[in-house]
């Protein structure tokens, strides 16, 4: 069988690098990095660096492979980086692909940058069909697969971990790039400082934990402060990744992207899979950060399912989402089917219900017979205890009285018995998570639920289909770990967005069910019109930048 080979180049920021490949072998890979004198990137030297450098590159590139036994005239396909990514940089490598497209006769094909970190990913692991943390320094994402696409679970909504790490390092008069120099620094740390924390339901936020760390280098020393930025940004992050887990039940992790290279962020990924019995994956760090050959194999996948673009559609889309591409070279792989729970199913005392991300769930005998709920907020190897000990015990606190609060608002939701530091008990409520079970009827319900519960000034915080149970025809509200009261109209907007993203990302019919949320929403919540215009524009603001 005649061997395709797919020339592949990538220069959406630092990296101009092109590649050949294989299905089975990297023929060639050639790669020019931009180096500012000063300061993080700026678009337009980079892009001029791009320029400058691209014929070199593809020459050496064409001489390698020629070593190797591969001609120019055997190149079936060219593969570029049509976005996500700085534009001026971009529109460079594309113009490059094109003519190469024109000399050598060979179709182009418009590759998403965030789906090759990925691809390369599941080609050097054995991963199968794992949840992706991809880190870079641009976004943050936690990503899976299903139904045709590659969903987002979860993201960043201001800006991604790497810029983050060097908006800091910055700051602090450290050299670029921050992150390696941040991960030395905390090598030598002596104690750990507390920063702020913050997760809104699957999504992150790091603009105000950057902030608080270049804030908190007046009383510190930076060994501490890199220590403590990076123990609690990993944290935020590996908590997401391990939701996704919980939510979908699938048992890989692979980590992507340049952020991926820190020893710190992979022992503690690794800690939260072996603790959930999960396996987690990475491959060899020259794949982790950007690399013409990701770019040359998504490319194959597509060139061989018949995914490829004319000269005309070949415009560059520095806002690519994942989640826009239809996947067509992923046939037969598909989301763990979720398993079948009925009403009524006979459940032992001391059995865990339930290992999710926040808690173990089991029963224990109560009064008069009947079975009471326990949530135990277990320590998580991965955190560190300070940063652990804290949450456990601000989220138990938290849920107790939010969500009596909500009972009080007309919420449905189970009855509290009694509250210890890390441990609820509560009425055990015999139904089904609507995840198993979501039609556009029972979407409505929640919109009238929700709307309820932002009528009271309260915020859920974590609103997924894993957290709203039917029992008797009647929805419940659980795990109210990461709410609060705020009566904004971003915070309700986030509240939305968070659900809106479980609809796209785990259920195929998500525009019926966010309709149908929104009749409901607007039936029970006055100020509903303003809310879902937010959360039309945090949407927005949550693409990569």
């Amino acid at each position: 069988m005649k061997n395709t080979f797919i020339l592949g180049i990538e220069g959406t920021a630092w990296n101009l690098s092109a590649a050949i490949v294989t299905e089975t072998e990297i023929i060639a890979e050639v790669t020019e990095t931009y180096k500012p004198k000063t300061g993080g990137i700026h678009p337009r030297e980079a892009a001029q660096h791009h320029a400058k450098y691209a014929a070199s590159v593809i020459k050496r590139l064409l001489a390698e492979a020629k070593e190797k036994g591969v001609n120019p005239s055997e190149i079936d396909g060219i593969a570029f980086s049509q976005g996500p990514g700085l534009g001026p940089c971009l529109r460079t490598v594309a113009t490059a692909a094109r003519m190469l497209s024109i000399s050598l006769g060979a179709p182009l094909i418009g590759v998403n940058h965030c789906i090759a970190h990925i691809e390369i990913g599941i080609w050097r692991t054995p991963a199968t069909d794992p949840v992706v943390l991809y880190v870079s320094g641009a976004n943050s994402q936690v990503i899976s697969y299903m139904g045709g696409r590659y969903r987002v679970f979860g993201e960043t909504l201001d800006i991604g971990l790497g810029n983050a790490l060097d908006k800091f390092a910055r700051g602090a008069g450290l050299p670029h790039p921050g992150g390696p120099k941040i991960e030395a620094y905390a090598k030598n740390a002596k104690r750990y400082i507390h920063l702020p924390y913050v997760i809104k339901g699957m999504d992150l936020s790091f603009s105000g934990l950057s902030t608080a760390a270049s804030e908190a280098l007046k009383k510190a020393s930076i060994e501490d402060v890199c220590y403590s930025y990076q123990e609690t940004a990993f944290a935020m992050v590996v908590e997401v990744a391990e939701r996704a887990l919980a939510h979908t039940g699938k048992k890989e992790v692979l980590l992507a992207g340049g952020v991926g290279a820190n020893t710190r962020l992979r022992e503690m990924l690794n800690d939260m899979c072996e603790a959930r019995g999960a396996k987690f994956y990475v491959p060899e760090k020259r794949f982790m950060g950007d690399n013409g050959t990701m770019i040359a194999y998504t490319g194959l996948l597509m060139y061989k399912s018949g995914n490829t673009l004319s000269l005309e559609d070949s415009r560059v889309n520095p806002s690519y989402r994942t989640d826009d591409v239809k996947v067509t070279w992923i046939r037969e792989k598909e989301m763990k089917k979720i398993p079948e729970i009925l009403p009524g199913t006979s459940l032992q005392i001391g059995e865990t219900l339930d290992n999710g991300a926040e808690a173990v769930v089991y029963l224990e005998d109560g009064p008069e017979g009947k079975k009471v709920l326990i949530k135990e907020r277990v320590p998580k190897a991965y955190r560190h205890k300070e940063i652990d000990e804290r949450i456990r015990a601000e989220r138990n606190r938290t849920e107790a009285r939010l969500m009596s609060e909500a009972r009080r608002s007309g919420v449905s939701t189970p009855i509290i018995y009694d509250v210890e530091d890390f441990k609820l008990k509560m009425q055990y409520i015999d139904g089904i998570p609507i995840k198993y079970l979501i039609t556009p009827e029972i979407s409505e319900k929640v919109g009238e639920l929700v709307g309820k519960l932002h009528s009271a000034g309260i915020i859920h915080g974590d609103l997924t289909t894993s957290n709203l149970l039917l029992a008797s025809e009647r929805l419940y509200l659980l795990d109210f770990g990461l709410a609060y009261f705020d009566k904004g109209l971003e915070a309700r907007g986030v509240d939305v967005h968070v659900l809106f993203q479980t609809f796209e990302s785990t259920h195929r019919n998500h525009q019926a069910l966010i309709e149908a949320f929104n009749r409901g929403y607007q039936r029970t919540f006055i100020d509903s019109e303003d809310v879902l215009k937010r959360v039309e524009e945090i949407k927005k603001r949550a693409r990569y930048a």
